[in-house]
């Protein structure tokens, strides 16, 4: 079975404890403390392996952890780093937090590999802690502790070209003619169950690559039959060929199949109804009708006066093909290159250590000024780079998230008022 989902907990390894001693050699009866450091958590890392192409291996394991560190020694002697743990994930795995459904990250074009949690610090030991006054220090650090998040993993294909259209309509088969790709074709309905990708190269043109999504049926995106399953592999394509059977050889009509399927990718996302499409109007090989009845020529009246191209073609015989594959390019040309990729919305480093910290929301009357406080707070400021757009970013969205602004907003605050944490002011703006 193709898995393209999976829900997993992951933890990062715990920072190893700084250790308490003292050295106690024949000659130096009271020698300095010199209990050693702990070893560093080991990290998650999510990396990109391209002999994957499913997420099977996440059904069957749902819980993944890093290796702690080691605690210090006597010494000074520093305990081992925990061992890295690395999940290894298809290209285009897109990897969300389960409770929000938030991306943290994208695995595809350039993002190879992502941290997904850094394990924690090791602890110092009391060697650090000596001063002039306190030579001989009874305490040492606690390494830091392990983080975990609950992912909902994604596997959503990469590929310029969605092919789509309900079963039997010779999809498959017009994979095998034009592409690498060997798809099994028979004649049952939902032949095609796992997405299959090609790549088409065109003699004098830039080939791309396209993707056989599986047969779709009415109320797909409420998640009635197959279709519901593979929807999603089509949200990164930026063409769109819909493919019918035009001679209607199991009674179907292709005008009423196009506006199904288009209702249904509506439904699953509105984007995706709005992308470029074109008809391959399959099977023409088999068609008897001619005149006003020519199911080619309703086609045509139908769709093109939309701005949508009909191309007649034989996936059979391969008649048509050539002609269609090229406008596909045409239609590519006119589109930014620039791969789909879905942006970050949370951010593990940040949210993981702050948010279950107290803060409060204060009115100081003196200076006229609202006052932000707290460890929250704090150490919000102190993991945030500010002048970067991404930190701003992250900044403004900690503030709405925590229900800072709603504070803010009940408390009475209007625009152009001053908010302080910190040492930092701001003017607040809806």
């Amino acid at each position: 079975m193709f898995a393209d989902r999976a829900r997993i907990f992951v933890r990062s390894g715990k920072g190893g404890d700084g250790h308490v001693s003292f050295r106690r050699e024949k000659y130096v009866p009271n020698g300095g403390p010199d209990g050693g450091d702990g070893g560093n958590g080991g990290s998650v890392i999510l990396m990109v392996d391209d002999g994957l192409n499913t997420l099977t291996d996440y059904r069957h394991v749902q819980k993944y952890r890093a290796q702690d560190g080691e605690s210090g020694g006597k010494r000074n002697c520093r305990g081992k780093n925990g061992a890295d743990l690395i999940l290894k994930v298809p290209e285009g795995t897109v990897i969300r937090e389960a409770e929000s459904g938030k991306v943290i990250t994208d695995m595809s074009g350039e993002n190879r590999n992502f941290v997904l949690l850094k394990g924690g610090r090791g602890g110092n030991g009391n060697q650090h802690y000596a001063t002039s006054t306190m030579q001989a220090p009874q305490y040492a650090q606690p390494g830091q502790p392990a983080k975990e998040l609950e992912l909902f993993m994604e596997l959503k294909v990469i590929a310029d070209v969605g092919l789509v259209g309900f079963p039997n309509v010779g999809k498959s088969t017009l994979l095998t003619k034009v592409s690498n790709a060997r798809p099994k074709v028979a004649n049952y309905h939902f032949t095609t169950l796992n997405p299959h990708l090609g790549v088409v190269d065109l003699p004098d043109a830039k080939g791309f690559v396209i993707a056989d999504i599986p047969g779709l049926i009415e109320g797909a995106s409420e998640g009635i039959g197959l279709g519901f399953e593979f929807l999603r592999h089509i949200e990164r394509t930026k063409v769109i060929i819909h493919m019918v059977d035009v001679a209607g050889t199991e009674g179907r009509d292709p005008i009423e199949d196009i506006y199904a399927i288009n209702k249904e990718l509506e439904a699953y996302n509105p984007d995706i109804a709005l992308r470029p499409q074109v008809i391959a109007a399959n099977k023409t090989d088999m068609i008897y009708a001619d005149g006003d009845d020519d199911p080619i020529l309703r086609l045509q009246k139908e769709f093109e006066p939309k701005g949508v191209c009909v191309y007649p073609i034989s996936a059979i015989s391969g008649k048509g093909i050539r002609e269609l594959l090229y406008h596909v390019r045409n239609m590519l040309d006119q589109i930014d290159d620039k791969p789909i990729i879905f942006e970050q919305e949370f951010f593990p480093e940040y949210m993981l250590s702050v948010s279950e910290e107290p803060y409060t929301v204060v009115y100081d009357e003196e200076k006229a000024e609202y006052v932000i406080e707290g460890p929250r707070i704090e150490k919000m400021l102190g993991y945030t780079n500010l002048e970067s757009e991404k930190g701003f970013s992250f900044f403004q969205n900690f503030l709405k998230q925590n229900g800072i602004l709603d504070q803010l907003e009940e408390m009475g605050i209007q625009e152009g008022d001053t908010v302080r944490m910190y040492g930092l002011s701001f003017d607040y703006y809806k």
